[in-house]
């Protein structure tokens, strides 16, 4: 059994626990909330768009906000509120699946070079290497190697981007795997993978939960950076960070185009801070606010 828990489970059960948590972290529900409605704008975006995102009408240039056309038209005629709508669908598949990927390799990989110690020094010094590069330029050399696209760009957001969870990994994995209930699981004869899976992971998911929710917004950013550079998601298809690169030459003109996206860009990062930092805090045994 697992040895650390920061939040006591009582008889009170975990949804009155959880109720209670949640009470005393209004950031982290407002956060909750945020994330939880973009999300929903993504999966639902058919029904929640007035008009069709790719639908072209020259006679209607640069309208202005209307009941039709909640936040006006663009160059093309286009509405303006459907194309930041349907771009929350690349951007956030995109960032959601490159994560997962990295969290998957970072643990696999710190996990490993935490417990054996015949594959640490290797599996570091790879790592060391990874951290070298800034991961911004190794993205943007990778885009352009492959050229624009989901597969490519979530490959290359998620290529640099591992190496920083296996480090946090690798060190939690070596504090933990020496603690008492490691060595009687050894001692009973548990398998090491039964030991790295069924005692180490789940101590230490909470730090690498933390870097995941922070490393969504920054995502997000990198995603609507390769948009606006013209190496992300290609037009016509709306993503946040092209629709960004339309908007700027017209921002005195028609402002609303690069301020809808840049909106959502700004809401979605300051959620997932919000929940990254709320989640560092109930996660740590010293803090208060685990105190219910």
């Amino acid at each position: 059994m697992s040895s650390t828990v920061y939040i006591p489970i009582s008889d009170q059960g975990f949804c009155a626990l959880g109720m209670r948590v949640l009470k005393k972290r209004p950031l982290l529900v407002f956060g909750l909330i945020i994330l939880i409605l973009m999300c929903l704008m993504a999966v639902f975006a058919p029904y929640i768009a007035p008009h069709d995102p790719y639908e072209q009408s020259l006679e209607n240039r640069f309208l202005p906000p209307s009941t039709e056309y909640p936040l006006g038209t663009d160059q093309f005629g286009r509405c303006v509120l459907s194309r930041a709508i349907y771009g929350s669908q690349p951007s956030l598949i995109i960032a959601v699946v490159s994560t997962i990927l990295v969290v998957i390799i970072g643990l696999l990989v710190g996990l490993c070079a935490g417990y054996y110690r015949r594959v640490d020094g290797l599996l570091m010094r790879i790592t060391d290497i990874m951290l070298a590069f800034p991961s911004m330029v190794v993205t943007l050399a990778l885009v352009g190697i492959m050229g624009p696209g989901v597969p490519s760009i979530i490959l290359a957001l998620a290529l640099p981007g591992w190496a920083k969870y296996a480090r946090v990994v690798r060190s939690s994995t070596m504090s933990i795997k020496n603690r008492g209930f490691v060595e009687s699981a050894r001692a009973l004869g548990a398998k090491n993978r039964y030991i790295l899976f069924r005692h180490i992971l789940p101590d230490v998911l909470a730090p690498v939960m933390e870097i995941a929710t922070l490393g969504l917004g920054s995502k997000i950013i990198m995603i609507a950076g390769l948009g606006f550079l013209g190496l992300g998601i290609q037009v016509p298809t709306p993503e946040w960070g092209n629709i960004l690169n339309q908007g700027l030459p017209l921002l005195y003109k028609a402002p609303l185009i690069a301020l809808s996206a840049g909106a959502l860009i700004m809401a979605f990062v300051l959620a997932t801070n919000l929940i990254g930092s709320e989640i560092r805090d109930l996660m740590d045994p010293m803090s208060d606010s685990v105190k219910i």
